[in-house]
């Protein structure tokens, strides 16, 4: 006859529901795998595979029962641990829309909005548009592998305990995201200035000539210069794309060490 220990049982959880959560937080959070177009259930069932595959490569699990005061707080470190981890991923495709909400605003599209289901507002076309190029990039540049790859990295770099999770992880988060704004404003920096530019020589042919009536021919002009160049700039941007999802393996790596 078949029988199971409580010792037994509770090791068994431990070794499976530990690691699932900090799994599971990353899948949820983390662009591709968290989208809304992804069914819960595959979520769950990726989330439950991964933890199949990973927990027998783990070591000893601490000593604490699974709904104990120590084991839930484990479960709440290890799900803030796999949250951060696809925050920091996800920062990159939120720094990326944000460059094109500035495109899209200089453009005169700013008023140009439709519903996004994976955040649930409204967001602007250029930056959805710019969003979407990101997304089948970070796919082709095998980019959800890499993050779970740096996902399964992380429990050598922070291993399943009850310690509180450092500050400096949470600081280090912080000044990745300063940093990647940075570098979403760069990409949008060319375009901007160029309509900049393209403005303010239609305000100087207002003074000049008014009778050619700027205001009727100003959104046209800058809206179709604004197009000409985020065509332009769509070449150069799959290399700067590539170079953003490295940064951001890099700082997924760095926030993982960082929380010990």
């Amino acid at each position: 006859m078949f029988t199971v220990t409580y010792a037994q049982l509770n090791a068994w959880l431990t070794a499976f529901l530990w690691p699932f959560v900090r799994i599971a937080a990353l899948v949820a959070t983390a662009p591709a795998f968290g989208h809304t177009s992804v069914p819960t259930r595959v979520k769950i069932g990726l989330a439950a595979f991964a933890t199949l595959i990973v927990a027998p490569t783990l070591g000893a699990m601490p000593q604490a029962t699974v709904f104990s005061a120590a084991g839930v707080w484990i479960m709440v470190n290890q799900f803030l641990i796999g949250a951060a981890l696809g925050l920091t991923m996800q920062l990159v495709f939120t720094a990326v829309e944000m460059a094109g909400s500035l495109i899209g605003l200089q453009m005169g599209l700013g008023f140009a909005t439709f519903f996004d289901p994976s955040s649930n507002s409204s967001a602007e076309v250029i930056a959805r548009f710019l969003n979407t190029i990101a997304l089948l990039a970070f796919l082709a540049f095998d980019g959800h592998l890499q993050v779970v790859n740096a996902l399964i990295a992380s429990f050598e770099s922070v291993p399943i305990g009850a310690g509180v999770i450092g500050a400096t992880g949470l600081r280090t988060l912080v000044q990745w995201g300063g940093a990647i704004f940075s570098a979403g404003l760069l990409l949008a920096l060319p375009v901007v200035i160029a309509l900049l530019v393209a403005t303010l020589s239609l305000g100087i042919l207002n003074r000049a000539a008014p009778q050619i009536g700027v205001f009727q021919v100003g959104f046209p002009v800058t809206l179709l210069v604004g197009l000409l160049l985020v065509q332009l700039m769509l070449p150069n941007m799959i290399p700067f794309f590539s170079h953003l999802f490295d940064m951001g393996v890099d700082a997924m790596e760095r926030v993982a060490g960082s929380m010990r």
